[in-house]
């Protein structure tokens, strides 16, 4: 079980780096547009704050990997904190901006942590 939570938690920190990638570099370009499905110059307008976002993206794909990387029970711990982070900031998404955010950050974020958690 603890090979298969450590898979989740990377795949979970993958896809975090991808959206960071896609809401800080390419806001205004078709990936991050159809992110978001604005117009251009939607895109443009929103690029700052999309870019804001990116940036903590990051630091949650950061925390994960650094959960994978530390020793135990650090790195234990820091998975356990960041997934409950992924969780919190994926339902918060769902409920005020989008609910796709619900299947695509909140839900695999929750397996992950349960998988984490049963593997102790």
């Amino acid at each position: 079980m603890g090979t298969a939570a450590h898979i989740l938690v990377g795949l979970v920190a993958a896809f975090h780096v991808y959206i960071m990638v896609l809401e800080m570099f390419l806001w205004e370009r078709a990936p991050g547009r159809g992110l978001s499905g604005f117009d251009a110059e939607m895109a443009r307008a929103t690029a700052p704050l999309a870019a804001n976002q990116g940036l903590y993206n990051g630091f949650l794909a950061a925390g994960l990997f650094w959960g994978l990387i530390a020793g135990d029970p650090t790195g234990y711990r820091a998975q356990i904190f960041f997934l409950i982070c992924v969780v919190a900031a994926g339902v918060y998404g769902g409920i005020t901006a989008n609910r796709r955010i619900l299947l695509v950050q909140a839900l695999p974020g929750a397996v992950t942590l349960a998988a984490v958690l049963a593997a102790g």
